[in-house]
């Protein structure tokens, strides 16, 4: 069974894939545009990152957000040569690995979650990444983690079931969020400075900008590193257990 330590990016031990299989668009998040396939011009002759210290100040937070979930070492171990094999296969074992990420968690509540983890595990060895259903396997998942969600969080009033709710630049500052349904939601730029998100459902929720200075966001659901390096916090902001504090804090 993998470990969240192996589900973390070790970019050390990878050959920069995300640097050039993913696509850059000139945006907030990036500085140039890029095309998949192509390698970035700050990447070096090591595959190392020239400008990994100063990402933010040279234009590129949206790669301090990306991560891989392990996916890109996983490759480069497996199949040993860069190329347009481990491009491809990338997106693809990164999905797998997420699901993981999420099952790891799961297991604390549900007992069917480690059945569910060794077909997600089988399925991440296939030889030919390229030929795998995804959107199966995702779909399959997706159904124990929301009972998890509803085991975990019991039932709840309405106003807590904010699934997929757009609420960019929302002004909740201080609000009581524990145990909150808040899968997909639009949480861009919001005001959650102090709330309390304990134990809320926070899977697929876009965090981007949102402002978590002193918010509680301990025991909370399905929530990702890249999720967290996405928002704005600080020293007073309590994370689920597994998850760093991001140095732009």
């Amino acid at each position: 069974m993998p470990s969240r330590t192996d589900l973390r990016a070790d970019c050390g031990s990878c050959f920069g894939l995300c640097c050039i299989a993913l696509t850059f668009s000139r945006s907030a998040d990036f500085a140039i545009d890029k095309s998949a396939g192509e390698a970035c011009p700050n990447l070096d002759g090591d595959h190392r990152c020239t400008i990994h210290s100063r990402l933010r100040d040279e234009g590129f937070p949206g790669c301090t957000v990306y991560d891989c979930f392990g996916a890109g070492q996983a490759i480069s171990q497996r199949l040993g040569t860069p190329g347009p094999q481990m491009y491809a296969a990338l997106p693809i074992l990164r999905q797998l690995h997420e699901l993981l990420w999420y099952l790891t968690e799961a297991l604390e509540y549900s007992d069917q979650a480690q059945a569910a983890i060794d077909r997600v595990e089988a399925v991440s060895r296939t030889p030919d990444l390229t030929s795998v259903d995804v959107d199966s396997e995702r779909a399959v998942v997706n159904e124990l983690l929301l009972e998890t969600s509803r085991q975990v969080r019991g039932k709840q009033p309405k106003s807590k079931e904010r699934r997929g709710a757009d609420l960019i630049g929302a002004r909740l500052r201080g609000a009581d969020l524990a145990k909150a349904n808040l899968r997909g939601a639009y949480l861009i730029g919001a005001d959650l400075r102090g709330a309390n998100l304990r134990q809320a459902d926070l899977i697929g929720a876009d965090l981007r900008d949102a402002d978590l200075r002193g918010a509680d966001l301990t025991g909370a659901l399905f929530v990702t590193q890249s999720q967290v390096n996405a928002a704005r916090g600080d020293a007073k902001t309590l994370l689920p257990a597994g998850l760093t504090r991001p140095a732009h804090w």
